[in-house]
């Protein structure tokens, strides 16, 4: 049997997609439901920094109900109401505890937050983003308890494997640090999620196709791919404007034939949670077609794949 047989028998699409992981996880299709539990960035509080990410705008990707000054459980509450209206297919749901740094606490207020999430009857796991910089032995040690109990995954943010870029977006931590902070918490048998951002300022298209190789050596078991999108009230917006020559501003064929170059490279065990992000109009500043809803480009993605007769990991270790 040859590689791409190989990989067609594991598989029943051309990539090793999420909905697909899902089904065999939990046997029917598993809907995120964003909670805002109130933390912050080191790089936004003054320890490492202040402002944050440059391309950070928490506000366009937090749904209506998210609120801190709710109580965790009943943003998840109002969550699966809001939820049910678009995916009515969904049967089981996750806690993704998404805005800021979602480690960034001490132990003993991270065990009352996750706790309440998984209290709730309807939630059958929790997915926690944050920075590797804000996660310990200690508070890996909950984590590890705590994935004993229930679904877990934490999403670390990698942005970009080039330290270069990320001084230059003002992430405050190096790739190395996230490296380590994956390979600790793998080895505490936690599920791991990597997000990365194509096209960042700065990073040539091979640049970018080099990050593929790279992170396919890291125990991740899913990705997220986003295309780089720019938000008003943010100072990468106001670096566009000044500097406009350093970024990208792919189309969207141009970017999904990077997406799709990238997947190629891609280790095909890791499992692709996203290629694209979407977000308000009233927020966006670049790319336009970042307008087009996520599940459409995933088709275009996939016919691609299949007009290519490609597929991931097809140059995987070439």
């Amino acid at each position: 049997m040859n590689e791409k047989n190989i990989f067609f028998w594991k598989h029943k699409r051309r990539y090793n997609s999420y909905s697909e992981y899902f089904k065999k996880e939990f046997g029917t299709r598993v809907q995120k439901v964003t909670v805002d539990a109130g933390f912050t960035c080191p790089n936004r509080d003054g320890t490492l920094s202040y402002g944050g990410c440059s391309y950070c705008n928490n506000n366009a990707f937090n749904p209506s109900y998210c609120n801190p000054k709710k109580s965790i459980n009943q943003q998840i509450e109002e969550g699966i109401i809001f939820h049910q209206k678009r995916y009515r297919r969904a049967k089981k749901y996750l806690a993704y505890f998404q805005p800021y740094s979602n480690t960034y606490a001490p132990v003993d207020k991270l065990k009352n937050i996750y706790n309440e999430a998984i209290a709730n009857p309807n939630i059958f796991g929790i997915v926690i983003g944050t920075r590797p910089d804000c996660i310990d032995d200690e508070k890996l040690e909950f984590f590890k308890e705590l994935s004993e109990k229930t679904y877990l995954v934490i999403e670390y943010g990698i942005e970009s494997c080039y330290n270069k870029t990320l001084q230059k977006i003002n992430r405050c931590h190096t790739f190395e640090q996230t490296a380590k902070a994956i390979i600790k918490t793998s080895e505490k048998g936690i599920k791991t999620c990597g997000h990365l951002i194509l096209g960042l300022p700065g990073e040539t298209r091979q640049e970018i196709l080099a990050q593929a190789p790279i992170i396919s050596k890291l125990p991740l078991t899913t990705v997220k791919l986003h295309q780089l999108q720019i938000f008003r009230n943010t100072s990468m917006a106001e670096d566009y404007k000044q500097n406009r020559n350093i970024y990208s501003d792919f189309s969207l064929d141009e970017y999904l034939d990077l997406v799709i170059e990238f997947v190629e490279r891609l280790n095909p065990s890791i499992v692709v949670e996203r290629i694209s992000g979407e977000a308000p109009p009233r927020f966006l500043v670049s790319p336009p077609w970042g307008l087009i809803r996520t599940d459409e480009i995933l088709r275009m993605f996939e016919q691609k794949l299949e007009e290519r007769n490609t597929w991931q990991g097809r140059l995987f270790g070439v």
